[in-house]
């Protein structure tokens, strides 16, 4: 498929240029090639990713954590060797943060409400121009153990539990990676369980305070669903390859 027909429509499925981030999202670095029949997938675009995009043969490595955030950095270090790992490998660079974050149907939240059977009613948590959480209701008689098992069995994760809410879960709040400082914000929307990615020392009496559960699933963990439901759609649309590349961190 024809790079730049690919990047403006990956643009305009994302709202790449709609949805504020913290630095600039899309085609972050340029490679030469222009025919792309292979789209390597992964949440961070760390060396170990790069380095498997490259023995697979991609043209593009989509990932969720770019290379370019809130200032502007020098070609140089770390940030350096990444860059000059794609260039010398001939593979672009394409990521989605917020974009994908927020994604009714490829997104992170909305991938994950799916897949535990979460029907959403709200969307939430604005940290810029665009909510990206979800809120909405669990499966009549879901109990929080048996919640929390689909949660690490579906996310091949242990999940840290806060049980300061009821044994029922009935109204779910989700927000992937960091939502440690939304747990206020959830339960005044009414949620009583709280399905995050990492937390801090700082939040932790949060869900105690507001009689919240907290699961905290990993910040990694959480992420790799939007990916690669991306990456699914498309192979479907253009029936190009993709493959998704896991290097957890555990965080």
């Amino acid at each position: 498929m024809d790079r730049n027909q690919l990047v403006k429509y990956l643009n305009t499925y994302l709202r790449i240029d709609e949805i504020a981030d913290y630095g600039p999202q899309g085609l972050q670095v340029e490679a030469a090639a222009q025919d792309v029949q292979r789209v390597a997938l992964a949440v961070d675009a760390a060396p170990p990713a790069i380095e498997a995009a490259a023995g697979w043969g991609a043209q593009m490595l989509l990932v969720h954590h770019g290379v370019l955030w809130r200032s502007v950095e020098r070609i140089a270090g770390p940030l350096g060797r990444r860059v000059r790992a794609l260039l010398q490998n001939d593979i672009h660079l394409y990521a989605a943060h917020l974009p994908l974050d927020a994604h009714p149907e490829v997104g992170n939240n909305a991938v994950l409400a799916h897949m535990l059977g979460i029907k959403i009613e709200q969307w939430w948590c604005e940290p810029t121009n665009t909510p990206l959480a979800v809120l909405g209701a669990a499966p009549p008689d879901t109990s929080l153990e048996s919640f929390v098992a689909q949660v690490e069995t579906k996310l091949n994760t242990t999940a840290r539990v806060l049980a300061h809410g009821p044994q029922r879960v009935s109204t779910v709040a989700i927000l992937s990676g960091f939502g440690a400082d939304h747990v206020a914000e959830a339960r005044a929307l009414g949620a009583d369980t709280y399905l995050t990615g990492e937390t801090s020392h700082a939040n932790y009496w949060a869900a105690a305070d507001h009689g919240l559960t907290v699961i905290y699933a990993g910040h990694y963990a959480t992420e790799t669903v939007g990916v690669q439901a991306l990456g699914r759609h498309l192979a479907q649309k253009f029936g190009i390859e993709v493959e998704f590349f896991d290097f957890p961190t555990e965080m």
